[in-house]
């Protein structure tokens, strides 16, 4: 089969572009696969991190790419559209995670879809910070997808409250595998200047109002003396709020917080997940989470809240415990229940079977599956 990927790719960094990757390593190996990237992303002035690309000293595995679409850029639309037609593939996969991003690619798939399949794999359906925009931007983009692929149940549904009755299939996020092996706890804390002896928190990946930093500080607050508290992922916008929550507290506490305020590059993860007894996700708004897949490859528990389909994804699996809300008190309950009930060996041990599930060979046979079927 041909196939043609139309998505963010190296040198563009981050979990998209990681995803794009390996998805299109696995598809390589029995298919021809071409990867059509970005030109322009964004423009500078809508990306609120550093910068949108990989930098000298990151690990990003190139993939050979033809980039072409800007998506500020309405003439690129057309050049692009032409070169996959020209092409000629059976299918075109594109990824769709934000309404920015529906009116170059819809403009691309509603024509595409006349000359063979189009599947969307989608992030989600609706931003974790929506707007009144996306739903309308969102139904025009669907309008080109011959069938669509959702990571969770959650975003499943969201997909057929706009658009009902759409062709689509559920294959859950595989595991990152690309960050190497973990490392031994006492190496991991030295080489990170950590306090040793302490039950040691994560805090992992891009800083974003949704994501719940503030209510995990606020729960870290009131735990005891050995607890510390490990953040680690680059701020998108100010880190001021967050800041100031963190200058009320008493020394005591501040001193238990470790920050690594930056993008972390692949070969620092290992770092930060082996160093750590627990996960904490306290997301106000999720579908799925990319940091999930990084922490069942370390095989580290998490605490997530009942939000998108993080209860599908892990507290039906048994791989975590699930926060009544996004809460303060409701967070620090579930630190001290999962280190006082002794839960870990137990979340472990069903991590471990998570992982022979999940994986990109399993993702990518679903995946051809489910084209073979529309």
């Amino acid at each position: 089969m041909k196939i043609a990927v139309l998505s963010c790719f190296y040198p563009y960094r981050g979990g998209i572009s990681q995803f794009n990757a390996c998805l299109y390593e696995e598809l390589s190996k029995n298919h021809i696969v071409k990867a059509f990237n970005f030109k322009r992303q964004y423009p500078e002035f809508l990306f609120p991190g550093k910068t949108q690309y990989v930098t000298a000293d990151d690990e990003a595995v190139p993939v050979e790419s033809e980039s072409l679409l800007d998506t500020a850029n309405p003439f690129s639309y057309v050049s692009t559209y032409k070169a996959i037609r020209d092409w000629k593939p059976d299918v075109l996969i594109v990824r769709y995670w934000m309404s920015y991003f529906a009116p170059s690619l819809g403009f691309i798939t509603r024509r595409m879809k006349r000359h063979c399949k189009v599947i969307s794999i989608i992030d989600n359906v609706i931003p974790h910070e929506p707007r009144f925009f996306d739903t309308p931007l969102t139904r025009y983009f669907l309008t080109g997808s011959t069938g669509s692929v959702t990571l969770c149940e959650a975003v499943a549904r969201d997909l057929l409250r706009i658009k009902p009755g759409a062709e689509h299939k559920v294959i859950p996020h595989p595991l990152y595998s690309h960050f190497g092996a973990k490392r031994t706890r006492n190496e991991a804390e030295r080489r990170l200047g950590l306090m040793p002896g302490m039950k040691n928190i994560l805090f992992f990946g891009l800083i974003r109002e949704y994501k719940g930093l503030d209510i995990l500080l606020k729960a870290f607050e009131d735990l005891p003396e050995d607890y510390q508290l490990i953040i680690a992922g680059e701020p998108y916008g100010s880190f001021d709020r967050y800041a100031r929550i963190m200058d009320s507290f008493p020394e005591s506490v501040r001193r238990r917080i470790f920050m690594e305020l930056k993008y972390i590059k692949d070969s620092e993860v290992s770092d930060y997940f082996s160093a750590s007894d627990l996960a904490v996700l306290p997301y106000r708004s999720a579908t799925q989470s990319g940091i999930s897949s990084v922490a069942y490859h370390f095989e580290i528990p998490m605490i997530v809240t009942d939000v998108g389909g993080l209860k599908e994804t892990i507290g039906d699996r048994g791989t975590g415990i699930v926060a009544e809300n996004a809460a303060p008190e409701s967070i620090r309950k579930e630190i001290l229940r999962y280190f006082n009930e002794d839960n870990r060996e137990r979340f472990i041990e069903n991590i471990r079977k998570e992982k022979e599930r999940l994986s990109w060979k399993s993702f990518a046979t679903e995946l051809v599956e489910f084209i073979d079927r529309l």
